[in-house]
């Protein structure tokens, strides 16, 4: 009997050129190497995504393994000998669903003693109560996919992937700092025109005109506020006058530097001058070209209708309803690590082990926001104690990457990371099934 399950999902190892990198391939091999030496009857399972097959374009069929194997050496080497030790499970995911379409994929992983389950789900058993797995792709409208096992049969996302992440993967070397690969570790999606801005400003942009514009973003919001002085004073709210001949004294009494900001705010007048011209105009035409792309689901909703688990949650609640033995389901796909409560039972994300990206915004002015990197390497762990299912939740520390510019770091603080996983969850059995357990005994 089994003593104990490993869950983990979102690997997405693999992809064109720049994606080929693992940034955390030591530490995952490393994991496996504590399975590989464990004393318990275990068993891991991937839910999905352990490859990213989609982010193959210039490759097809087996090729795509074999390319996997040759960039990735260690990693099958260690599943190769944790797999002596423990069973390895994987069920396809989206980005690697062909795994379900090719009979030789089964072949070629259980060379390397993982054993392709190309299903939807499957269930576990502990404590005389179910485990319901499933990567969670069905659950989104953009990467369902609509007939799953024919690797022909694709969603929306296997298109965005195949021209956008893929494409990344092959141009990122050309930029100054690599970081268009990085694109897969940003979610949601809508991020994406934010974040390239935020990347071209602070990583591509020619330094002159970084630079020169630098002053006059900073100042844009003072330049609102003076803007405002000088209305009321116009209007006699304010003495006449009275504030903006004391703020151009002091800013003389700066010699050139006062000069300069003086400038600066002048222009920056000019320009909220001409904006408000055109603003009435622009704000009509920039509210329909946004309900456009909300009903295309390229941008965010401005008011979300409901939280983006929801579908997940409503899944959940539909296999509870369904098989009442089911005490926990569990999913990955959205990258978003979690573990709710729903009465006696739990939904649980696995989230991903790929790079995070924060976004924060600039402390001051009007700049692009920063997105940090972070990493939350993770595992779940699911196991019986005293006739009760526990759940454990495992972090490997990892340090995130220095990669942001020293502009990029001065602007904003690092944003806190939280993590409100429990690291311990106890779903206990009722009375009358320990009494059960009991006679059993």
């Amino acid at each position: 009997m089994t003593d104990a399950y490993y869950f983990v999902s979102d690997l997405h190892v693999g992809g064109d050129e720049q994606l080929q990198e693992c940034e955390f391939e030591d530490e995952f091999v490393e994991f496996l190497r504590t399975l590989e030496t464990t004393d318990e009857d275990a068993e891991l399972i991937i839910l999905g995504d352990a490859f990213g097959l989609w982010e193959f374009t210039q490759s097809a069929g087996m090729t795509k393994f074999d390319l996997l194997v040759e960039h990735h050496p260690k990693l099958f080497e260690q599943f190769r000998k944790t797999g002596e030790n423990v069973r390895i499970t994987l069920i396809p995911g989206n980005h690697d669903a062909e795994l379900a379409g090719y009979p030789e994929y089964e072949e070629r992983l259980a060379e390397y003693n993982v054993t392709l389950d190309p299903t939807l789900s499957l269930t576990r058993r502990v404590a005389g109560k179910k485990i319901w797995i499933e990567h969670g792709m069905q659950e989104d409208a953009h990467n369902r996919m609509p007939e799953f096992g024919n690797p022909r049969a694709n969603p929306l996302g296997y298109f965005v992937n195949r021209h956008i992440t893929g494409k990344a993967g092959q141009l990122s070397g050309r930029g100054k700092y690599n970081w268009l690969k990085d694109i897969q570790s940003l979610t949601p999606l809508e991020e994406i025109p934010d974040w390239m801005a935020s990347n071209y400003f602070y990583r591509e942009m020619n330094p002159f005109l970084r630079y020169g514009a630098l002053p006059f973003l900073l100042l844009f919001q003072v330049s609102l506020i003076y803007l405002l002085v000088l209305v009321f004073e116009a209007s006699g709210v304010v003495g006449s006058h009275a504030v903006s001949n004391f703020t151009t004294s002091v800013l003389r009494q700066l010699g050139v530097v006062g000069d300069v900001v003086e400038f600066v705010i002048y222009v920056n007048l000019v320009v909220v001058g001409l904006l408000l011209v055109i603003s009435i105009p622009l704000y009509f035409f920039a509210r329909d070209v946004r309900k456009t792309l909300e009903r295309f689901g390229l941008v965010r909703k401005e008011k979300p209708e409901e939280p983006s688990d929801a579908p997940y949650v409503a899944a959940a609640e539909d296999v509870f309803e369904e098989y009442p033995d089911v005490v926990a389901y569990i999913y990955g796909h959205t990258h978003r690590v979690s573990l709710t409560n729903v009465g006696e039972r739990v939904i649980i994300n696995t989230g991903t082990w790929l790079k995070r990206l924060h976004r924060t915004s600039t402390l001051i002015g009007i700049l692009p926001p920063v997105y940090y990197p972070s990493f939350r390497l993770n595992y779940f762990r699911i196991g019986e104690e005293e006739g009760n299912v526990v759940v454990e939740y495992h972090t490997i520390e990892k340090e995130a990457p220095k990669e942001l510019t020293l502009l990029q770091r001065l602007l904003t603080r690092r944003p806190k990371v939280e993590n409100d996983v429990p690291k311990r969850t106890v779903i206990e059995a009722s009375e009358k099934e320990v009494v059960e357990s009991a006679s059993k005994e």
